[in-house]
């Protein structure tokens, strides 16, 4: 099984915090792997080839925006926690904004953190089998290989902008708000701001070019958004 299997790379300078985390990890039966400043992380994310990681953005040396931004560069899909001791949108906003998948506020009940790796282990597919590959005219989304392509180019989408555009094809013609996207995409517990939802709304249309007349993601005023197929036109 997945689980048995996942190793998680842990970015954090507080030995304390690090230790808690890790002991949680292993508890669940996954393997945990350490780092203590951003310079460290990033040798042993290299090093280590990890599934999943945790990673603090108060970091000695180098910065968790900056080890984010690195990672992402290197791999698109890998999940990304972050541990804030901020509160702030701003920074929320951030670092989901840098390709994180979630983010988690200091101080925090471990228990929360192992839920959310599960949430995210859940939403990204990471831990489950037979996932369905959706195609459309000119769009194929394949999640198991996390793959998108319009036609015959591939498409270089972060994790959560692949989960948005396989969520929305999933559920075509339905009509979603901002709050229920985040509900169902960012976990019950996200209390950052809707805004995220427009941000990753706004860079999937980029990144997916011109709509097709069989398929587009049209904003419903007042309301929300909807994936919208007629194979009829």
């Amino acid at each position: 099984m997945m689980k048995k299997t996942l190793k998680v790379l842990i970015i954090e300078d507080d030995p304390y915090i690090r230790d808690i985390i890790r002991l949680y990890i292993e508890k669940q039966g996954y393997t945990a792997v350490e780092a203590q400043n951003g310079e460290e992380g990033l040798q042993v994310y290299f090093d280590e080839s990890p599934n999943f990681i945790v990673l603090d953005i108060m970091l000695p040396e180098m910065s968790g925006w900056e080890v984010c931004k690195e990672i992402r560069r290197d791999n698109l899909s890998i999940p990304i926690i972050m541990l804030t001791g901020k509160g702030e949108s701003y920074d929320k906003i951030k670092g989901l904004n840098l390709g994180a998948d979630d983010y988690i506020v200091k101080p925090f009940d471990p228990n929360e953190l192992i839920a959310r790796i599960k949430a995210v282990l859940r939403r990204t597919n990471f831990d489950e089998g037979g996932v369905e590959v959706i195609q459309l005219p000119s769009l194929s989304i394949d999640m198991k290989q996390f793959k998108v392509s319009k036609g015959e180019v591939e498409l270089i989408l972060a994790p959560k902008e692949q989960e948005l555009l396989y969520f929305f094809a999933k559920n075509q013609n339905q009509i979603f708000t901002r709050q229920q996207l985040l509900d169902q995409l960012w976990g019950y517990e996200f209390d950052g701001d809707p805004r995220t939802v427009d941000v990753h709304v706004k860079r999937l249309r980029e990144k997916l070019g011109d709509p097709l007349k069989e398929w587009s993601i049209k904003t419903v005023w007042g309301i929300g958004y909807k994936f919208e197929v007629n194979f009829d036109e």
